[in-house]
């Protein structure tokens, strides 16, 4: 993919979006985990981007036997033994805040490394979490060093800097020998996406039990081999949802309806800033004659705001999008990145410390952007370009590789039959 793409072919046709990345982190760690003699798993329907390799090559270090054969991946579960070991977590988030406790169930030491602005992003919470545990948790520069083995106990974490705390304490907590407490010292943020954790857990014979303020989990549990097949990822087919909304003929196919993503939340959301959706053989279709203002809590959505926040350069009205300051803490400060960039394509955007208010316009200019290493910027001014009225010039358009590879092909799609 070229560094720098002149954006003047929108989508249309049916999208098939790419499988969730969230699902399968979790389905492939489980899958993972469970006993190699009792057999294997297939986790199928598998979108390889460059954080789902990171997951794999990571959990390949810890002892997990994979082989990849088109989207269909044969797992074979870890030893997790304790050799010292290097994992190299790229750009993702859930692979170095999934990964390292369960590299600290054993007694070795394991190194935890990753690029663009990962090892800058909060990692206090693990560390207040594992203080007074009798393991070894230490961080300089680049990287970031631990030792166990960990043993089962009171875990205290804040449920609204990063629900990727949660899950990670949640895989590894049932391989203990004994019980252990999550204690949530704020209210839990993106719960859905625990909400998400639970249930792969749960398919691969894992069960956790909630309390009036965390999770209880039994020790001396272990997870079942099983089969899994990923299903197809809301967030990023928001973007073509949401470009349907702004009159491209398009329709995304094999969304499920019924889905525990939270970012199946972008159809209420359409819904509510005046779009019409329907669903049709097993396809989503997003239509809009008029957008409208609207007031979005992005508490539980943060993915969702790159988005959302093109949708309301267009609405009639002034939009606000609130809750929002974690998003200054991803691949970029998302906050501060989407208000400069829609800026400089005629956009009317007042940046807060943990807001958005967007004031709508009947069209944007156009102009020169930069996706700031940030695959969900790319794609939201891709997005954005479909009501310019002049080109948009983006730097860094290979970013979406991160998550979602083929974005630029399914975005350029012609149509057929929609």
């Amino acid at each position: 993919m070229e560094k720098v793409k002149i954006i003047d072919r929108f989508p249309s046709g049916i999208i098939t979006p790419p499988s969730s990345k969230s699902l399968c982190h979790r389905a492939l760690i489980c899958a993972a985990l469970a006993s190699a003699s009792a057999g294997e798993s297939i986790i199928s329907n598998v979108s390889l981007s460059e954080d789902i390799s990171a997951t794999i090559a990571g959990m390949k270090k810890l002892g997990a036997g994979m082989e990849i054969n088109g989207n269909i991946i044969r797992v074979r579960g870890a030893a997790l033994d304790s050799h010292a070991r290097e994992i190299d977590c790229g750009e993702s988030g859930s692979t170095l805040r999934f990964l390292l406790p369960l590299a600290m169930l054993g007694g070795g030491v394991a190194v935890f490394t990753g690029r663009g602005r990962l090892m800058e992003r909060p990692m206090d919470a693990y560390v207040e979490a594992f203080a007074g545990k009798n393991v070894s948790f230490t961080r300089a520069g680049e990287k970031i060093e631990v030792r166990g083995p960990l043993r089962g106990g009171i875990f205290r974490l804040p449920g609204d800097v990063s629900s990727q705390f949660v899950s990670g304490l949640l895989l590894a907590l049932p391989l203990l020998a004994g019980d252990s407490e999550i204690i949530l010292v704020t209210p839990l943020e993106s719960r859905s996406y625990v909400d998400m954790t639970l249930d792969v857990m749960r398919h691969f014979g894992v069960e956790i039990t909630s309390s009036a303020n965390g999770f209880i989990v039994k020790g001396g549990q272990k997870y079942i081999p099983a089969d899994y097949a990923v299903e197809a990822d809301y967030s990023q087919a928001a973007y073509f949802l949401a470009a349907g909304a702004l009159g491209r003929s398009i329709g995304c196919k094999g969304l499920n309806p019924g889905s525990r993503q939270g970012d199946r939340a972008i159809l209420a959301l359409l819904k509510h800033m005046g779009a019409r959706v329907t669903h049709n053989d097993e396809i989503t279709y997003v239509k809009a004659d008029k957008l409208t203002a609207v007031d979005v809590d992005a508490r539980e959505i943060p993915d969702l705001v790159p988005p959302i926040a093109v949708l309301c350069c267009y609405c009639r009205g002034v939009s606000r999008i609130t809750n929002a300051a974690r998003l200054r803490l991803k691949e970029s400060d998302r906050l501060g990145v989407m208000a400069s960039e829609l800026s400089k394509l005629g956009a009317k955007v007042e940046e807060g410390a943990d807001s958005l208010t967007i004031t709508g316009v009947s069209e944007l200019t156009g102009g020169r952007v930069d996706a700031h290493n940030d695959h969900r910027i790319a794609m939201s001014m891709a997005l954005a370009a479909i009501g310019c009225r002049g080109a948009v010039e983006l730097t860094g358009a290979d970013s979406v590789n991160k998550s979602y590879p083929d974005f630029w092909k399914d975005f350029e799609k012609e149509a057929k039959h929609v």
